[in-house]
């Protein structure tokens, strides 16, 4: 008996260590190139860092700088608007695809749909952002061309402080629409047909039918879709730079561009750090808001 369980105990210990071992590269790998640049850009955003001279601590000056300075605060409003008006587009355009092809049709039609409309996800954003540059132009542009042409007046999408915003929501919503429209088929295909056809017999509405039966089933992926949104707008980046490079003024700017740009054109590196650390924080506090709002109205 004394001999089984020193034998299993041997044997647990050599799956312990071939377990181990197994898990060592990635923890290496996480360790070196997610872990320490993370600990070393919170230690640099309360330092004055100067690539040529060296550094010194200042504390929570660069923390101070950013809330207090009018540029700063601007830009992260301009982070927060597109996040809003990007996130609630993709999920509310994306939900609403989902709906119309979550329907009977032919074969063909159904995947020529869902591929038209998941295309763009899959195509560079620096080559979708460049493409739509040609149909925002001012003189040149597609979309004015063919406003010319009907009589309207031109707009200057990327040009003026009123419209470069929204015109870069539009840009992003169709380009990553068609990612949450694929997750919203398959929640979709997954809401009981029983409960459908009682419905349906019942006489319900359609739209009585999605608020009070479908919505609530698939909201677990619609909270999965508004998080995964949310974090992706808050770091939006390659489309601003192409389009209007953070213009007019700082009209689009968003936060990763200011943190390159203080970083690596102005050599301002603990000011940049801090700048990280704060989108990081928001990140972090918009998400457990998102997660303690869940609780109200997704299905568990």
């Amino acid at each position: 008996m004394e001999m089984i369980a020193r034998t299993r105990s041997d044997l647990e210990k050599a799956q312990t260590r071939a377990g181990y071992l197994f898990i060592l590269p990635s923890s290496v790998l996480y360790a070196v190139f997610v872990l320490a640049p993370v600990i070393v850009t919170f230690i640099l955003s309360f330092t004055y860092y100067d690539p040529m001279a060296g550094s010194h601590w200042v504390g929570l000056e660069n923390f101070q700088r950013f809330f207090t300075g009018d540029r700063s605060l601007q830009i992260f409003g301009n982070t927060l608007c597109f996040s809003l008006f990007a996130v609630t587009g993709n999920v509310v355009v994306g939900l609403m695809l989902a709906l119309a092809l979550n329907r009977a049709m032919p074969a063909f039609l159904l995947y020529l749909f869902r591929l038209a409309y998941f295309l763009p996800v899959i195509i560079a954003a620096a080559f979708v952002s460049i493409v739509w540059g040609y149909f925002y132009g001012d003189d040149l542009g597609v979309i004015n061309y063919y406003l010319v042409h009907l009589g309207l007046p031109s707009v200057h999408w990327l040009t003026s402080s009123q419209t470069a915003m929204m015109s870069i929501v539009i840009m992003d919503v169709w380009k990553n629409t068609g990612f949450f429209m694929i997750i919203f088929i398959a929640a979709l295909q997954g809401v009981p047909r029983n409960i459908m056809d009682a419905a349906i017999m019942d006489g319900s509405s359609y739209w009585r039918r999605f608020f009070r039966i479908v919505l609530p089933w698939i909201s677990p992926v619609v909270f999965f879709a508004i998080v995964y949104a949310s974090i992706g707008a808050l770091q939006v980046y390659e489309s601003i730079v192409i389009l209007t490079r953070g213009g007019p003024g700082d009209a689009t700017r968003s936060m990763s561009i200011y943190i390159v740009e203080e970083a690596f054109d102005n050599f301002e590196i603990g000011y940049a750090a801090s700048i990280s650390v704060i989108m990081t924080l928001v990140i972090l506090v918009i998400t457990t808001l998102q997660l303690f709002a869940s609780r109200r109205w997704v299905r568990h």
